[in-house]
């Protein structure tokens, strides 16, 4: 082995290693992690002789590589950007370690989005409010406008007042911060969700479709709650539910534990 081999295998591991970087904590890093599903599969089909599935991986990888293509074409519109970008040899390094650090939604905070939607539900305020997980929500933040607020219940509520400037649309709140308000979200397509959930409860199963956020919405009309998740819908739930499902979900306590939901209780909402 040369210098120029040893020299070769450092650019392309760390280009690997970018790559992989750049897609953790984006929706591509689900499709990313079944594309590795299918080469293991492929690596098992070679090693037991499976030929038929040896088969239909050769005559499909052509088109495979043309659907990555397209499947990923926002992300890779998005890394060519960043490759124009003057700054691109400093995130090479250093690639924004603020955002990409993992934030716990502590359970104080909790408490106060439970309290908000209290509220909320008393007077019937609509609300939409997004609990971002691993996957960062970066595209659908800047469809609003940003906040960068510590989560109270009083700006919440305030957020979602009726007539202000901020209530039309999405929160969305990472870590222990709101950081936008008036978010777009993209509407569910699911044919089977009831025809009685307006745009508020569709957008929220929507965002929870593309994303491993958690939704909680405060109907106008009935003052009901809901929370959103995977794609699944629970309607009308109640405050020891909503704290329970966040709890387990997000605070790292020993608490939490006591808050387990049934998950029989999440399911789609025919």
């Amino acid at each position: 082995m040369k210098i120029k081999d040893i020299i070769e295998i450092a650019v392309i591991a760390f280009g690997i290693y970018q790559i992989l970087k750049w897609v953790r904590g984006t929706r591509a890093w689900m499709l990313f992690k079944g594309i590795i599903v299918l080469f293991a599969v492929s690596a098992i089909a070679m090693v037991f002789e499976m030929n038929t599935i040896m088969w239909i991986f050769a005559n499909t990888i052509n088109v495979g590589i043309i659907a990555l293509l397209i499947v990923f074409q926002p992300e890779l519109r998005k890394a060519l950007e960043q490759l124009g970008q003057k700054n691109f040899l400093s995130t090479l390094v250093a690639f924004d370690e603020q955002k990409d650090k993992k934030e716990k939604l502590a359970q104080e905070y909790i408490e106060e989005i439970v309290q908000a939607c209290a509220l909320m539900s008393k007077v019937k305020t609509g609300a939409l409010i997004v609990l971002e997980k691993d996957v960062k929500l970066y595209e659908f933040e800047k469809t609003g406008l940003p906040v960068d607020a510590i989560v109270t219940r009083q700006i919440l509520c305030n957020i979602f007042e009726h007539n202000t400037p901020l209530h039309d649309g999405a929160v969305i709140i990472r870590g222990n911060r709101i950081v936008a308000a008036t978010c777009y979200l993209p509407l569910s397509e699911n044919m089977t969700l009831s025809k009685e959930l307006g745009t508020r409860h569709r957008a929220a199963v929507g965002i929870s479709e593309v994303s491993d956020c958690v939704v909680v919405t405060v109907s106008e009309e009935s003052g009901k709650m809901s929370v959103a998740m995977g794609g699944n819908l629970v309607r009308g739930v109640d405050l020891e539910y909503l704290k329970g499902k966040l709890l387990e979900i997000y605070a790292d306590t020993p608490d939490a534990t006591k808050f387990k939901i049934w998950k029989g209780r999440m399911k789609n909402v025919r």
